[in-house]
């Protein structure tokens, strides 16, 4: 274990108080909360036998195989060696799995398959570029030559040897469906699209419907009219884009799921006669959208949903897994999720997850009623002091309910109130997206910054997915307005109930949370102790300039949602809520992390903003990988950037930390602007070189 020792003990760092460090504790090294999972993404094979999973070989996630009457025996069918495979699925043949992978975190997404038994993998999708009328490969918004992604459309049991498969290789900002053969590499056009946002199909494989995106953000929907053409339908308002969304149809086609908020806030499961229209209501909740359902694999008929307010909920609406739903609530702890299943439904996947421990996998038989134990992901955490994690509603300044989390050091809290016994340090964690949420259980960076002493929250701020339509579009044109307004809210909250020190709180986050960090030392300069911004955009006009082809048809939402890039009244309002235009406000200190291949928040989004402060002689330290993209997915770079940012952390608001020392060991990290400003950064990259 690596030489752990308190920040105090660092020129300028401010100790926390007597009272916040009463009694002792451990730190939990960093690469048991952000190095790879001993096993990962558990699932089932559709005829029972086998279990696969995720784990490392050689420090990087891999597919390992196994007999699930034997999982100990299982091996690993693919060979990985650079990023780690994160997503992959069974094929219905039983002996295929199949994976996305990207090269350095640029999201062009290549399919390959393995065939376990000849052990042999083929990129299924081996194109390098996209070429024009002319012939000649094209460019991107920034002069980078487009290559393909693809997309899985479908995987039907009836059709075993084929998938589905959404390919931009003619247009790089449409996905044409082609029939993949995946034992052959064969590609068979389906459906060309010519300015369709996607399409439903069925198990047959046929296309039904096609969404095609309208300028005002809406959606028009599309029925296939039989002769090759499309007749209009039905369509989505922009209020409802969000919210709702047909999701598919059962085996035999005539019945088509959708989870809906026309008519009403928070979205329900509805199922719909294609043929009449008439729908049934399956199920829904009052204070949030069904956020996922659980079917029968091969009807396709749900048989329960989730909402998820403040912790996930099952709404079991099919008697036939009433018992089955009722004893998996008696297994564990934690909320349960229904990872995968057998195709004939007999054997589930269960995974609990916990906000203080890590998340523990079952096989459960549903004839036997019996949950058999098979391991969990980080086992290095068990055992382990970890921080509860605590949901609580925070009222936003114009009566909204803002679900939030928050954390606290164990030994700050000594009569499990929820509240620190004194005010300590806080870090306001701000979620990406901002179509996405906060959710309650084992949050490593919850984890990580408790431990070293803060408490943290977490916030989901109007515009976050989940709690109804009306949250969401009350966030429409308010970046760096109102959805601001909540984070601030937020820590006012957190300073009147005694959980944080006033002058204390840092604000840090990806995506959007990366923007909201520099929204919050630009905008409102003195309410945050300092800032770390992990792949946040700077300016809302570059960023809608350089959105990627495939994304087109989410510019119309984001001219609704942010600000229309088309007009010149809506660019004046994105060069308004943009930090770039503020940066001689900027008074506290930054951290910005980016991935150079980002295909989102490209780099020049972190490099024109680190240049301004240059130029304004504004303080700043700049983290870049040149293999990353969108966040960070080598463990070494997350292993390096977190280092960083934990000294980082400690300096500004006088926490403890763990000294860098090995993290940067086979981690891509550059410095170009500011090492100097982190204790230890220079002297870890020296060390790193040697």
């Amino acid at each position: 274990m690596r030489n752990l020792s308190r920040a105090a003990t660092v020129a300028g760092v401010v100790s926390l108080s007597t009272a916040a460090l009463a009694g002792t504790h451990t730190l939990i090294p960093r690469d048991l909360l952000f190095g790879n999972p001993d096993r990962a993404g558990v699932q089932i094979s559709p005829d029972g036998a086998q279990i696969s999973f995720l784990a490392p070989v050689d420090g990087v996630m891999n597919v390992w195989v196994g007999p699930a009457s034997d999982i100990g025996a299982a091996k690993p069918v693919t060979n990985d060696r650079s990023r780690g495979i994160r997503q992959y699925q069974w094929a219905f043949t039983n002996k295929h799995v199949g994976y996305l992978q990207d090269i350095g975190g640029d999201e062009d997404w290549q399919l390959f398959v393995t065939n376990l038994e000849s052990g042999e993998t083929k990129n299924m999708t081996p194109f390098t570029e996209i070429k024009g009328p002319d012939g000649q490969p094209m460019k991107g918004p920034t002069g980078k030559v487009l290559r393909p992604t693809a997309r899985i459309q479908e995987a039907s049991y009836k059709y075993p040897n084929e998938i589905l498969l959404g390919l931009n290789n003619r247009d790089p900002r449409w996905h044409d469906l082609h029939r993949l053969n995946i034992e052959t590499g064969e590609l068979k056009l389906v459906q060309q699209n010519d300015g369709m946002g996607g399409f439903v199909t069925d198990d047959e494989y046929n296309v039904h419907i096609a969404s095609r995106p309208r300028k005002d953000g809406g959606t028009d929907l599309l029925k296939a009219d039989g002769k090759g053409g499309w007749a209009d339908w039905t369509t989505i308002p922009a209020t409802d884009a969000l919210t709702t969304t047909p999701v598919g149809f059962d085996s035999t086609g005539k019945t088509l799921y959708w989870v809906e908020s026309r008519g009403r806030d928070t979205a329900a499961l509805v199922a719909m006669d294609y043929e009449t229209g008439k729908t049934t209501e399956l199920a829904s909740h009052p204070k949030a959208d069904i956020g996922g359902a659980f079917g029968d694999p091969k009807t396709g008929k749900p048989l329960a949903a989730s909402a998820n307010y403040l912790r996930n909920e099952w709404i079991v609406f099919d008697k036939s897994i009433e018992p089955d739903m009722t004893k998996l609530r008696s297994v564990a702890d934690g909320d349960f999720s229904i990872a995968s299943t057998t195709l004939d439904n007999s054997k589930w996947v269960v995974a609990y997850v916990m906000d203080n421990g890590p998340v523990r996998y079952y096989l459960y038989d549903r004839a036997e009623k019996n949950a058999k134990f098979l391991f969990t992901n980080r086992p290095a955490l068990e055992g382990l002091t970890l921080t509860k994690m605590h949901p609580t509603v925070i009222k936003s300044r114009d009566g909204l309910d803002l679900v939030s989390y928050l954390s606290l050091p164990p030994w700050t809290d000594t009569d499990n109130d929820a509240r620190p016994d004194s005010p300590i340090p806080m870090v306001l964690l701000v979620h990406g997206g901002p179509w996405a949420r906060d959710g309650w259980g084992l949050n490593p960076m919850h984890q990580w910054i408790a431990n070293r002493g803060y408490a943290v929250l977490s916030v989901n701020y109007r515009g976050s997915t989940g709690f109804g339509k009306e949250f969401i579009n009350a966030s429409n044109g308010e970046w760096a307005g109102k959805m601001h307004d909540d984070l601030l809210d937020a820590v006012d909250w957190a300073v009147n109930q005694k959980i944080a020190i006033k002058e204390k709180v840092a604000i840090m986050g990806g995506s959007y949370g990366g923007y909201a960090t520099l929204v919050g030392l630009t905008f409102t300069p003195d309410k945050f102790a300092c800032g770390v911004d992990i792949v946040g955009p700077s300016s809302l006009v570059t960023l809608l300039n350089t959105i990627p082809p495939y994304w087109q048809a989410a510019r119309d939402q984001f001219r609704t949602r942010v600000g229309d890039i088309d007009t010149e009244e809506g660019r004046k309002h994105l060069t308004e809520r943009s930090p770039l235009t503020r940066v001689e406000s900027i008074q506290r200190p930054l951290l910005i992390g980016q991935g150079a291949n980002d295909p989102r928040v490209k780099q020049p989004e972190s490099d024109q903003i680190v240049e301004a402060m240059k130029k304004k002689n504004i303080p700043v330290t700049y983290v870049l990988y040149p293999d990353e993209g969108h966040g960070f997915a080598r463990p070494e770079n997350r292993l390096s950037f977190f280092g960083v940012a934990e000294a980082f952390l400690s300096q500004h608001l006088g926490g403890e930390y763990e000294p860098i020392g090995d993290d940067f060991k086979n981690s891509s990290i550059t410095v170009p602007e500011g090492a100097g400003g982190v204790p230890g950064l220079e002297s870890a990259i020296d060390a790193a070189k040697n």
